[in-house]
């Protein structure tokens, strides 16, 4: 496992004070993910955002995947790393084009969310004849607490999806604007999409709720079972009976905003061995 944010219990939740320390309640949530053929059998990813950074390796033999690895550079609970070992389960299922093609082979409550919808890039994109493809997305902070705010997708450093979100709901443009909003968008985006549209659509979708938590105040909580959402089951750390034994790593909140281009520094990388799209921002427009 990296070391980049060296793993440690957490703070002892009877003695911390807790409050702010870095909710950056202004400027906008970034993601950015890249997936690699890094050869005919070998396909390679990293998501790195606010709150997280990960990267997934996928081998495969041209038709099945033959093994799965997890390195977790940046995390928000202890936890996090742990659930990456889960992705073993997605070993022997067929390389699909469909980033939402795990979901038909595992659970993905048991999973950790991002480095799961990570795998499923890298499976889909060992399917292509492309060696690099990079998602960059940018959510402004309290882009979903009410008036119009555009939510924006790059792909390969074009510009290729803007929703305009208005609440808790896309209101433009169609055909997003009809699709469910809560409890149904992915499946939704899969059954009905193009499998490009869906992926992009799907990674859209997801970053729109990760980047609610820019600008809350994540670091106060100690444990995670402390979360409204502590018990939710909603990925691996939230199940009840790991949540009480995961602590909030301190100090790994990010702001990117003025150098997106310094996301990913750790790989990977295209073919060259450099950002295969530049230093450029190009989810924010001129």
């Amino acid at each position: 496992m990296n070391d980049f944010v060296e793993p440690g219990p957490g703070p002892d939740p009877e003695t911390w004070h807790g409050g702010e320390t870095v909710k950056h309640p202004f400027g906008s949530y970034r993601r950015r993910i890249r997936v690699v053929n890094v050869d005919a059998t070998t396909a390679v990813g990293g998501l790195e955002d606010d709150f997280h950074y990960f990267v997934v390796t996928v081998h495969h033999d041209g038709a099945t995947v033959t093994a799965v690895e997890a390195d977790a550079h940046r995390w928000p609970w202890t936890t996090c790393p742990s659930a990456g070992l889960r992705l073993h389960e997605l070993v022997g299922m067929e390389l699909s084009p469909r980033c939402l093609a795990i979901g038909d082979i595992t659970n993905p409550r048991l999973q950790c969310t991002h480095q799961f919808d990570l795998a499923g890039l890298v499976i889909a994109h060992a399917t292509r004849d492309l060696a690099v493809r990079q998602y960059d997305v940018t959510v402004p902070y309290g882009a979903q607490s009410g008036g119009a705010v555009p939510v924006r997708l790059a792909r390969d450093g074009e510009e290729i999806l803007v929703w305009i979100l208005d609440g808790f709901a896309c209101v433009d443009p169609e055909p997003y604007a009809s699709a469910p909003w809560r409890g149904g968008f992915l499946k939704w985006a899969d059954a009905t999409l193009p499998v490009d549209d869906a992926e992009a659509a799907a990674v859209l979708r997801r970053a729109c709720d990760i980047g609610l938590g820019r600008g809350a105040d994540l670091e106060s909580y100690p444990r995670a079972i402390q979360l409204a959402m502590g018990t939710s089951g909603v990925c691996y750390t939230f199940q009840p009976e790991i949540a009480v034994t995961s602590f909030r790593q301190i100090g790994t909140i990010r702001d990117w905003d003025g150098h997106v281009h310094e996301m990913l520094a750790r790989g990977p990388f295209g073919p060259d061995g450099t950002d295969p799209f530049g230093t450029a921002d190009p989810s924010t427009p001129e």
